[in-house]
């Protein structure tokens, strides 16, 4: 089998196995959310904290994940996430409060690190040249889980049932997770060398250097150049934390972390809120995810072709507007298109994140320094975004202009963060040697 086509591989692997640890985290809890509240007879904030919780596992977790997963193995780590997604579902079937629920949550967040981290990292390696458009096919299958499955869990409440659902869904998820597993390896545990291919090789690169094209034009580290990278004279994990790129991007995720997963519980409530029917508010939650999902394989191929930084303020800048936007909008065609901005941009966070910390820091110790980056989403995003929006609606009695409004803040401050976030300046001790082109 040929290197590009055991790559592929690897690639298809990954995202059959994130598919429904994204459709757990993007659309199941913004259909259960008033499911929770009826059933356990608690607010929006209480119900707005699940996500908190889901992303608080993914904050403690997707470090250990990045170190763990060289010295484990991807197969192991993917075939982890499956069993514990899976098994978290079957018991949160036969919750006793919310705060059960919080617990299915963290560990649900937790689940995803194991493929999600393995996943992106995987094919970065397999596709060096490729980067964003690799990373942007596997998370285009875990946004879009959320899109896909939101009306199917939404049909299924109403057909079979919270507890008989969870039941039929349980296996699925461990089942998928297993095959996709199979596939899911990097490229020296199977007998290839990381970088580029032989054919491209041969055609004067080295197979360890990673080569990367100029996105915005030379010059510093904030026009988003990045020229040649080699993979052993990547940053560790100290010497990335001691940039203001590093910072710069986990305050980016933080604030437009917030503002895009707020959205998986505020979608389906502001629907209600401004009158449709619950199944016309839905189309909101549903818009947002499709965007979600889609904009990961859009933006992660635009990435290599007009550069990170573009890609990422200016989704960021259109998610601003859109939030401004959406209060004062009273139809559903017109509230799922901002919603879908907004699914957009959170979509591209994620998908552009991932190359453009190989760009800044290298691939060798990539999964440890994102999974770094992913504390900011993890411990702050759940609190500024679903958790705080929740309170404010209750205090509020359900006026989401003031919710609406911060959060697009975040967005415009995220844009100017971004741009800050650039490869460390040349006579860096470690990138001394680097060849700039």
């Amino acid at each position: 089998m040929t290197r590009t086509k055991r790559g592929v591989l690897a690639v298809a692997g990954s995202c059959v196995a994130i598919f429904w640890p994204g459709a757990m985290i993007f659309g199941y809890p913004g259909v259960m959310a008033l499911h929770w509240q009826e059933m356990f007879g608690v607010g929006q904030g209480a119900a707005g904290s699940v996500l908190f919780f889901m992303l608080a596992g993914v904050g403690t977790f997707m470090f250990v994940v990045g170190q763990w997963q060289e010295r484990t193995g991807a197969r192991l780590m993917v075939s982890i996430s499956a069993v514990v997604c899976g098994l978290a579902l079957l018991a949160a079937s036969h919750a006793p409060s919310i705060h059960f629920i919080y617990l299915w949550a963290f560990l649900t967040g937790a689940s995803s690190c194991f493929i999600y981290l393995p996943g992106v990292t995987i094919v970065q390696r397999w596709f060096v040249r490729k980067k964003g458009l690799a990373s942007g096919t596997v998370n285009l299958f875990f946004g879009i889980g959320g899109a896909i499955m939101a009306p199917v869990f939404s049909g299924l409440l109403l057909t079979m049932g919270y507890e008989p659902m969870n039941r039929l869904l349980a296996p699925l998820i461990i089942g998928t997770g297993v095959i996709g597993a199979l596939f899911v390896e990097t490229p020296e545990r199977v007998g290839y060398a990381m970088g580029v291919s032989a054919e491209a090789a041969a055609g004067g690169g080295t197979g360890r250097d990673v080569k990367l094209t100029p996105s915005e034009g030379k010059g510093t580290a904030s026009s988003g150049y990045v020229g040649v990278l080699r993979v052993e004279e990547s940053l560790t994990v100290k010497e990335s934390v001691r940039t203001k790129s590093f910072w710069f991007l986990w305050l980016t995720w933080a604030l437009q972390g917030a503002a895009g997963i707020a959205m998986v519980t505020l979608s389906v409530s502001f629907g209600i809120a401004k009158g449709f029917p619950r199944e016309s508010a839905a189309l909101l939650l549903t818009a947002f995810n499709l965007a979600n999902g889609f904009s990961r394989l859009l933006s992660g191929f635009l990435s290599d072709l007009i550069g990170r930084h573009r890609t990422l303020m200016s989704t960021f800048f259109a998610a601003a507007c859109a939030y401004f936007v959406l209060p004062h909008v009273n139809t559903i065609g017109g509230a799922a298109v901002l919603g879908a901005v907004i699914g957009f941009s959170y979509g591209t966070l994620f998908a552009v994140s991932a190359p453009l910390v190989s760009d800044c820091f290298g691939l060798k110790y990539f999964g440890a320094i994102f999974g770094l980056v992913f504390t900011a989403f993890g411990f702050l995003s759940g609190l500024l975004g679903p958790s705080l929006s929740g309170h404010i609606l209750d205090l509020t009695e359900g006026n989401f202009l003031p919710v609406f409004t911060y959060l697009g803040v975040f967005c415009i401050l995220s844009g100017f963060f971004i741009r800050r976030v650039g490869r460390p300046q040349p006579d860096h001790p470690r990138l001394a040697g680097d060849v700039q082109i």
